[in-house]
Order: structure tokens, then C-alpha cells, then sequence
């Protein structure tokens, strides 16, 4: 390798042909046509200096304007008029360039306690200051005693669980907004600080895994470094809906071609899911007693030219700041270079990252953003964009604080407002819409075949595209076939076992005289396993809401609230439906909505209270995986302590819907912001625990293959050998008509008639000896389907419904309910008997 002293970075030898006059003048004529550049690209004009690097800032500055043209802002520099918050200076993390992060006999406490933080936000509030920047180390009680005996004695479970009180006092009690960097979080602890923060960030600094895991590298021996856990970061914010903030540091040691790969990571997330609200561009500054105190510190001019190909590659939507007290006064620099953005700055505090370089006056900052032909104005701590957009970026428990702080016009700052604390609460229930769609989507529809945001909410199409992976050859041919048929013979819970996973995706992909004999074995299991009986359950579906903002590409069913088919039911509306499925002989509703973001986090009690006031004997099976982690996470409390309180209040078992395939592979490309696949483990293993228990599913035919499969029976079997918790399992078909992911071109259209028959067989023969009763969706299957499942290992019929709007949203022609005489039509077309039961396979009283 050669150094570039000038760039504090190292440029690999693979690509110093690109680092070359000519591969500079070459990468700048395609970004000043608007082309798209490659690394080596990238990386050329990386180096450009002189008149090669004034011709990169113009056309960065040219993208850049074209940008703020476009918000509606031409000529406008933001900034956050801020108080930073060192919340906790302990960190479980050891990078060797941070002077932030401490030990405890160096502080007066682990942590500022609640007065302090609050007498800080409110000098900020005094002084005009919108935003509360806490930063924090990573989760400091797992290495230090001293933080887990301080969070102890004042009763949190961890340092977010403080973090997240804090927060909601600052709002409560000055009004200021905060924006949360604790570091490394999961898509469940996303999900909970959510309602108490409009933005949060983490930068990414690199994606230089070897500056990670090699002895002497910046980021050697800190677990919260390594660059696929903060990638995975970046990816659950955005499934979670958070504006965030993330960057780059440079002059760490990483090569050009490093910083690029990270710029290009950075887009692929922005891509996917337009959460990324800013992009930092950092420079390395040395500090004394650390272990690169002897480092040299980005140069400025490296620093511009990586602002400006941050521009030129992540386009004109985005936000590019970089720090105004690192710059060395180069206001005028980095603005040529193409950022829009100054940052957080504060008149209150220092910034306690970087004590030694203050920030600039707000009158100074003002003066040479106008020297340079801009105006600076304030923002808040969350960009304009996701103000004027409010769902699904804004809980509404937020809605209050920002709107009394931000221009309705712009999004930017009123900078003349004054926070002032306000209640941190739930919306006023607004119940209605179109409250008949569960009668109406059988005779006049719905509105339209997609919701108004569908080029918005789902992401970029082309990059979730990419994501789809493509099927691998299933099993070694004619041998792994017989295999599997003689193993489906004589123990087909053995095809689970890694060892025959050619077996049992040879099976998968059985078809004619194979697939009938894999059929007639999977119905001989059944026949000894549960008899000729076909069991069906009087129930009712109850779904009352429909609003939701999750953006799952496989669903039809969610709206937004101003869509026309969109309604919420009252908790008395639900209440009167259960009454009428029990007049009608239901012993059973089954309720389940979507994820409404105005939705109080008490609905979900108050429904299953009110159903067992009206009805004592209604057997209520109600909210999915993903409802019981969105409504715990809002209400603040664990997943055991939500499902323990909904048992409180007469929840009897839940579904095990929002499955869909549970492997992430597919799961991420099916759902975008729907629950990974640990989380859903988590639910119904506690619920199970707990003594509530539940169905399985799986949905497949969209972008999924065998092997997918093969893992989510595994996964199921898992949990099943743990708690014994699965009444049944119930193999749910794509319904693709209107589906998102299929009128984008990506989803299949929905599975074969072949693949139904597999995929109720095999889960026959999988599942055998630890779930006994497999169902099959009349509503997905039809009448002449079900009957093929029935002859194919099949036991179940599932339920009358009464009504069902989510499968006919997505455009099943198979209606919305049965009666008990229809159901027994279609076992008899099998040629069995059919019987009533209850939820868990009991017999009716």
C-alpha cells in the first residue's frame, strides 16, 4: 500500500490505476452528465485537488441546489439550536481515538440524574434551544458495576429504559425534543423510544470490518463497532419508520475504496427506506490521551472532497452536514463542497465529544453562511421532510411538541417559538372511516388496487429487488427423492434433521406420481395421527382498524388514514359484533388490526374487556406477534408484563400470524418494517410460557423458496419442543392480485397448485409428533382447493369467518364466509366427516 499523507487515508494498490489525472478528469465528466459512478470512480475523485477539485465542488454545489430547490428551500443552510446531554460517560466500548467515553472513579456518578438533565434542557429552552441532544456510551451497565448498581437502586432494567424516562420528562416538563444516541439498538428497542423522540442517529464511521477485528485498529475490542451490527442499525431504523441521523468519520486509517463502500452502504439504506434524514461527514481530529493521539487529523481539503462525492453519490434529496467547530473556520470550503446543513449547535453547552474545539456563534455562523450567497436558518431536530410528512415518521404522542415548534409551510423552525412543556399522551380516539368494509368488499370492492403512498411507503422498488435471492438447486435428484419418501414413511419428523435437507427439499420439489405418493403418505400420518374427522371452529373475524403505516410489501389490507377505504371501530362497535357472531352460534372471535399509530396502547385491554362483558363465554383470540411488541414497546413495558396484562383482561390465546416466512433472508425483502424473526420467537414463546396459546402460520408463494421453508418448519419445531404452545398450524397461500411486492414486478403470483400440495403435505410429515392439527385456508384455496388439501394430510378447515377483509383486500375471490353446512360440503367433497370444535381442539359444549 501506498500512503496519502495529504488524505489520512491509505489508497490500495488495486486502486492507484484509478488514482490518476486521467481517472479523475474521466470520473468527473460522468458525475457532471448525472451518471452513475462505481468505487474506483468514486475513489479517483476522492484525490482530486486544484482544478480538479473546484470542478467536483461545483457540480456537488449544482446537486446540492437543485436539492434544496426542490424542498422548497432554494439558497437555505439549516441548522439545530440545541443542548447536548452527556447523559452517561461510561461505555462498554474502547475506541482508541474517543476522549468522551470514561471510567466511573473520573465522574461524580455513573449517570446525570433526572434533575440535572432536566436543569439542562431547560437553561436550553431559556435560551431558545428546540433540541435535546443526549449522547451516551453503549450500554455501560454490561461492563461497568458502577452503572448497573447505579440504574438498580433508582429501578431501571437498563441504561435505554433510563434514557427513555429522561426523554419524556424533557418533553413534559420544557418542551425541548429530544434526539437519542445510545449507540447500537435493536429493531425492539427501536420500536419503544420511538414515542419519545422525533430522530435519533448513530453514526456508521466505516465499514472497514478489519479497523474492528485487528489488534491496533481504532475500533479493536468495542462489540458496538463492528461494521454489520451497525449496518443492521441503519436497516432497522428505517423498518422501524425513525428519521436518522448517520456518517462517516475519515482519516481513521480506512482506504478511500473503505470510505466509499461506506458512502454506498448509506445509500443502499436511504434507498430502501428514505429514513435517513442526514448524512455527517466527519473529520478525525487527534485527541491528547488517547491511543491515536499521535495521528495526523483529516486534512481539510480530504474532508471536502469526501462532502463533495458524498454528494455527488448519495443525490440531491439528501442532507450532507459537517460539523462547523472541526473545520477551522472553513465555513466557505465545505459549503462549496455541497453540504446544506451545519448541524447541532449549541449556546448552552459544549460539545462534550470534542470539548477542545467550541462551537461557533450563532451571529458568526450566520455571517459566513451569507458570504458564501446562502441564508442559515433553524430547524428542528427532525428534518422538514418527516415534519410536513408526520405518519409514519411522528408518534402521534409527538405530534404536539414538534408542531408547536415547527412553520406548517416549511417544516423548518418558527424560530421566534419558545418550548414549552406539554403532555406526553395519547391522540384523541377518531373512530369511523368506512366501518362496512367487512360487508361491502364482497359487493362494491375497495376504492382502488393500491394505497395512495404505494411509490413511497415500500421503499425504493429497484433496491428491494435486489435483495431477492434466487433458488438453489433443491436436493441431489432421484435419490434424494426416494430418500425422502422413505423417511416420510417411516419417521418424517427425521426429513427436519439437517442431515436429510437434501431429502426434504427434494420432497419440496416433488411433482406427478412423487407428489401424489408424497400426498398419500402426509394423509396416511394424518389419518393415525388425528382420524377422518375434519374439525372446523363457529368464529368470527373482528378486524378494527385497518390504518396502518408499517409498509409491509405483501399487504393489501393496510391503509393510511386519509385512504378512502380506511376506518377505525370503537371499542362498542367491536363489542356489538362479538354479540352478534355469539346470537349466530360463534364460540370464537378472532380480532386482529393493524398497526395504527393512533391507536391508545390501552385499545388493545379495553377491546378484550369489552367482548367478555358483553359476552362471557366468547372465547377471544386476538393480537398477533407484531401487535403484541408495537403496543408493548409503546406502553414501556416488556413483552411478558403486556401478555400478562391482556390475560388480566380475558385474552384466551393469540395468532400466530405476522410469521410469514420466518427466515430474515426473505423476511426483510417480504415486510420491511415488520417484526424480525427473533422477535416473533420471543412473543409466542412467552405467550406459551405464560399459558396463552397459539396458532402457527406461514405464507408462501411470493418471493420465497423451498429452503425458506424448510428453515421455518425448523423454526417452528424449535419452539414447539420448548413450550408445547401451538394448537395447530396453518399454511396460508400468497394471495397476489393486489398485492404491493407483485404490482411492482418483484412477487411471483402467489403459489402453484403443485406447491399447495406440497407445502400442506410436507407440514403434515415435518411438524408430525409435535403439532397434530394442519389447517388449510378455504378463504386462499377455495372450495375445489381445500378438498385437494384435505386429500393431502389436512384436518382442519380453520373457521366459518363471518367476515374477512384481509385476504379480499389483496383480491381472494373466494368470499368472506362459510357457513357450518358449507364447511361440511367441502369435507364431504374428501369424502370424511366433519365436526365442530373449539379454539384449542376441544369439543364444544
Amino acid at each position: 500500500m501506498r500512503e496519502n499523507t495529504e488524505a489520512g487515508a491509505t489508497v490500495g494498490a488495486d486502486t492507484a490505476d484509478a488514482v490518476t489525472g486521467a481517472g479523475v478528469h474521466r470520473a468527473l465528466r460522468r458525475a457532471a452528465t448525472g451518471r452513475a459512478l462505481d468505487t474506483d470512480e468514486a475513489v479517483a475523485l476522492l484525490t482530486a485537488r486544484g482544478d480538479a477539485l473546484t470542478e467536483l465542488f461545483a457540480v456537488a454545489a449544482g446537486i446540492r441546489d437543485a436539492g434544496l430547490r426542490e424542498a422548497g428551500r432554494p439558497g437555505v443552510i439549516t441548522f439545530s439550536k440545541k443542548v447536548f446531554v452527556p447523559l452517561t460517560r461510561l461505555c462498554r466500548d474502547r475506541c482508541h481515538y474517543c476522549t468522551f467515553a470514561t471510567v466511573p472513579h473520573r465522574l461524580p456518578a455513573a449517570f446525570l440524574d433526572r434533575d440535572e438533565v432536566l436543569a439542562i434542557a431547560r437553561e436550553g429552552a431559556a435560551q431558545g434551544c428546540k433540541e435535546a441532544l443526549f449522547t451516551l456510551g453503549d450500554r455501560p451497565e454490561e461492563r461497568w458495576p458502577a452503572a448497573r448498581r447505579w440504574l438498580d437502586e433508582r429501578g431501571y432494567d437498563s441504561t435505554l429504559d433510563y434514557l427513555r424516562a429522561c426523554a419524556v420528562a424533557v418533553l413534559e416538563e420544557t418542551g425541548l425534543l429530544p434526539h437519542l444516541n445510545p449507540g447500537v439498538l435493536t429493531w425492539s428497542e427501536l420500536q419503544r423510544l420511538k414515542p419519545v423522540a422525533p430522530s435519533m442517529g448513530m453514526m456508521l464511521e466505516t465499514t472497514a470490518t478489519r479497523l474492528w477485528s485487528e489488534p491496533g485498529g481504532p475500533h479493536f475490542g468495542s462489540p458496538d463497532k463492528e461494521p454489520a451490527v451497525r449496518l443492521r442499525v441503519l436497516d432497522d431504523a428505517g423498518r422501524v419508520g425513525v428519521p436518522f441521523t448517520t456518517g462517516i468519520l475519515i482519516g481513521i486509517g480506512e482506504t478511500l475504496a473503505e470510505r466509499v463502500d461506506a458512502l454506498f452502504a448509506i445509500r443502499r439504506a436511504q434507498r430502501e427506506y428514505g429514513h435517513l434524514q442526514e448524512v455527517i461527514v466527519q473529520n478525525f481530529r487527534a485527541k491528547p490521551d488517547t491511543a491515536m493521539r499521535g495521528m495526523p487529523d483529516a486534512e481539510l481539503h480530504d474532508l471536502a472532497a469526501t462532502v463533495a462525492v458524498a454528494r455527488v453519490l448519495l443525490g440531491p434529496k439528501a442532507r450532507i452536514q459537517a460539523p462547523p467547530n472541526l473545520i477551522a473556520g472553513e465555513y466557505g470550503l465545505l459549503l462549496r463542497a455541497g453540504i446544506d446543513d451545519w448541524g447541532g449547535v449549541s449556546p448552552v453547552t459544549p460539545d462534550h465529544v470534542n470539548p477542545e474545539r467550541p462551537w461557533p456563534q450563532l451571529d458568526e455562523l450566520a455571517k459566513h453562511t451569507a458570504a458564501a450567497g446562502f441564508t442559515l436558518r433553524e430547524r428542528l431536530t427532525v428534518y422538514p421532510e418527516y415534519v410536513r410528512a408526520g405518519d409514519p415518521w411522528l408518534d402521534p404522542r409527538l405530534t404536539p411538541h414538534v408542531t408547536a415548534l415547527a412553520d406548517p409551510e416549511t417544516g423548518l423552525a418558527v424560530e421566534a417559538a419558545r418550548p414549552v412543556g406539554r403532555p406526553w399522551q395519547e391522540p384523541e380516539e377518531a373512530n369511523g372511516g368506512r366501518i362496512d368494509l367487512h360487508a361491502t368488499i364482497d359487493t362494491t370492492g375497495r376504492t382502488a388496487d393500491r394505497r395512495g403512498d404505494f411509490d413511497s411507503v415500500y421503499g425504493d422498488w429497484e433496491q428491494v429487488a435486489t435483495r431477492v435471492t434466487a433458488a438453489a438447486t433443491a436436493g441431489g435428484g432421484d435419490a434424494d427423492l426416494r430418500t425422502g419418501l422413505r423417511l416420510a414413511a417411516d419417521d418424517p419428523a427425521a426429513l427436519l434433521d439437517p442431515r436429510h435437507a437434501d431429502a426434504a427439499l427434494a420432497l419440496f420439489s416433488a411433482d406427478g406420481a412423487a407428489l401424489d405418493a408424497l400426498c398419500r403418505l402426509a394423509d396416511d400420518v394424518r389419518r393415525d395421527t388425528v382420524g377422518d374427522d375434519v374439525t372446523y371452529v363457529v368464529n368470527r373475524n373482528i378486524n378494527f382498524s385497518n390504518v396502518c403505516y408499517v409498509g409491509c410489501r405483501f399487504c393489501a389490507f393496510a391503509q393510511r388514514e386519509r385512504d378512502a377505504d380506511a376506518y377505525r371501530l370503537s371499542v362498542e362497535q367491536v363489542a356489538d359484533r362479538a354479540e352478534q357472531a355469539w346470537a349466530a352460534g360463534a364460540t370464537e372471535v378472532c380480532m386482529q388490526g393493524g398497526i395504527d399509530p393512533k391507536l391508545p396502547v390501552t385499545a388493545y385491554a379495553d377491546l378484550v374487556r369489552a367482548i367478555k362483558r358483553r359476552v362471557p363465554g366468547m372465547h377471544v383470540h386476538a393480537f398477533s406477534p407484531m401487535e403484541v411488541v408495537t403496543a408493548s414497546a409503546k406502553a414501556g413495558v416488556s413483552i411478558r408484563e403486556w401478555l400478562g396484562q391482556l390475560r388480566e383482561a380475558g385474552l384466551d390465546t393469540i395468532p400466530g400470524t405476522a410469521a410469514e416466512i420466518l427466515d430474515d433472508e426473505v423476511r426483510w425483502v417480504l415486510t420491511k418494517g415488520k417484526l424480525p424473526t427473533a422477535a416473533w420467537v420471543e412473543v409466542v414463546t412467552t405467550a406459551h410460557e405464560l399459558g396463552i396459546r397459539s396458532s402457527s402460520t406461514m405464507m408462501y408463494g411470493h418471493v420465497d423458496h423451498p429452503a425458506h421453508w424448510l428453515a421455518h418448519f425448523r423454526v417452528l419445531a424449535g419452539v414447539q419442543d420448548r413450550t408445547g404452545g401451538f394448537t395447530e398450524f396453518v399454511a396460508l397461500p400468497f394471495v397476489h392480485t393486489n398485492a404491493p411486492i407483485y404490482l411492482a414486478g418483484i412477487a411471483r403470483p402467489g403459489p402453484t397448485r403443485r406447491e399447495n400440495r406440497v407445502v400442506h403435505a410436507m407440514a403434515r410429515l415435518l411438524l408430525h409428533g409435535r403439532i397434530d392439527n394442519i389447517q388449510c385456508s378455504w378463504v386462499k384455496l377455495g372450495d375445489e382447493g381445500t378438498v385437494a388439501m384435505l386429500r393431502g394430510g389436512c384436518n382442519d378447515l380453520g373457521g366459518t369467518l363471518m367476515e374477512e377483509t384481509i385476504s379480499r383486500m389483496a383480491g381472494s375471490g373466494n368470499g368472506s364466509a362459510r357457513t357450518e353446512e358449507q364447511l361440511r360440503a367441502i369435507a364431504a367433497g374428501a369424502g370424511r366427516p366433519a365436526r365442530r370444535r373449539t379454539t384449542a381442539y376441544g369439543q364444544p359444549s
